[in-house]
């Protein structure tokens, strides 16, 4: 038998193996100031692409007003106790109400965070009986949910309706044998290749395969559509959506998330999401301040059009320029590079400290070895010289990394990294 902290010592895990050097700048990086365009890194001022705040809003001055507001009336605590307890205001009904009608459904019901709030998703709108298709990319809170599921599960290739189809088919042999039904799971925006999930096609499936499908937008909602209800306006088939999710993290610019669909199936998921039954009412300020914000999505369509503007001038240029930004078709801007991972330790520490420019790496084993990918989320708050600066940097640090300048570097250094 073994100690239980010995084993946790000797394999901290796959992020945590790179702690006593890489704590604190490359993973819990410390950014101070306004969450903005530009922040301050190590000591210095750098341009920061690595927010997920699409439209803006985290300063915008009507929601700091609305949450300074509410904080002052009701503090950060009201209400206490659950929903289902002692946490049920008006408030929280009328954003629940403005949501569904935002995004087009009958009724929304309102989760204290993202992450959990699909966990606990997927594992109450499934049985034992049940089976689980999800998309080989999918978020890990997918993930997790998927692995609460005591049922079957089937994961198909990313994005692939071939794929899809030969699972739903070993699927519907198990469904029919189990007594149970399938759902489906995709995302609406992939978030490291900015994809959209085929959500269109997923549902054209439903005339041929009996499932539902549940759709993970958090990078849609705000950012496409006409009014900015997501991917599945984006793609027209919103009301084919069983249950539509997304977070307030990104667009919203604060915590929380919802979920949307036809009325009672919400309310049999009011009545058993562990994640809320057991968890306190979201707080008076964010209730209060998410009515703003949604607000503002709804009535200023002119901060997602320069949102978009900002996407379009920062990926031609990228693409101008001979980048790889692969089959992005949203505001998510993946860069792919070819190098090694000390390479691209190297790379990212060279932007941030001497061009000024902070941007998320992804490296293997996320992505295949060999591969550097440098993600950017342009949003409504960065301006044309941001831009402009941010594809200069990126000229000299690609020139850089083609030259072989970091990897003379890693030799020199005798830095050796274990890509297993």
């Amino acid at each position: 038998m073994v100690d239980i902290f010995d084993r946790l010592r000797k394999n901290p895990g796959p992020l945590g193996q790179f702690a006593d050097y890489a704590e604190g700048y490359f993973v819990f990086p410390k950014l101070e100031g306004k969450i903005g365009p530009r922040m301050i890194f190590q000591g210095k001022e750098v341009i920061f692409w690595s927010a997920n705040d699409y439209l803006g809003l985290c300063n915008h001055p009507e929601v700091l007003e609305a949450d300074a507001k509410a904080a002052a009336e009701y503090g950060m605590f009201y209400p206490m106790g659950a929903r289902a307890m002692s946490g049920e205001t008006d408030q929280h009904q009328l954003l629940e109400k403005e949501l569904a009608d935002f995004v087009k459904m009958e009724a929304a019901y309102l989760l204290n965070f993202g992450y959990q709030g699909m966990v606990s998703t997927v594992d109450a709108l499934t049985s034992r009986h049940d089976v689980i298709v999800y998309d080989s990319d999918a978020h890990a809170c997918i993930v997790d949910g998927v692995r609460l599921h005591v049922g079957k599960s089937f994961m198909y290739r990313h994005n692939d309706l071939e794929s899809l189809e030969k699972n739903l088919i070993r699927a519907t042999k198990v469904a029919e044998a189990s007594g149970g039904g399938i759902l489906v799971i995709t995302e609406g925006v992939f978030g490291m290749s900015g994809m959209q999930g085929k959500v269109k096609e997923i549902t054209d499936l439903k005339d041929k395969y009996n499932f539902r499908l549940l759709v993970d937008d958090a990078h849609g909602f705000g950012t496409l559509g006409k009014t900015g209800a997501g991917a599945g306006e984006e793609q027209g088939c919103q009301d084919k959506i069983d249950v539509y999710f997304s977070t307030f993290a990104k667009s919203m610019a604060g915590f929380g998330a919802f979920i949307a669909g036809d009325a009672d199936i919400i309310r049999i998921l009011k009545y058993n999401l562990r994640s809320q039954i057991y968890a306190k009412s979201l707080t008076m300020p964010m209730v209060i301040g998410g009515r703003k914000r949604l607000e503002l999505l709804r009535t200023r369509p002119e901060i997602k059009a320069k949102l978009w503007e900002n996407v379009g001038k920062l990926q031609n240029g990228l693409k101008a320029r001979g980048y790889n930004l692969g089959n992005t078709n949203t505001c998510v801007t993946p860069v792919f590079m070819k190098g090694t991972t000390v390479e691209a330790t190297l790379l990212v520490k060279d932007l941030r400290e001497n061009y000024g420019i902070f941007t998320s790496v992804v490296i293997y084993p996320v992505i295949p070895k060999g591969n550097i990918l440098l993600r950017l989320i342009p949003t409504a708050s960065h301006t044309d010289a941001e831009i402009d600066e941010t594809l200069e940097a990126f000229d000299a640090i690609s020139e850089k990394l083609s030259s072989g300048h970091y990897k003379k570097m890693e030799e020199e250094m005798n830095l050796v990294y274990k890509e297993s």
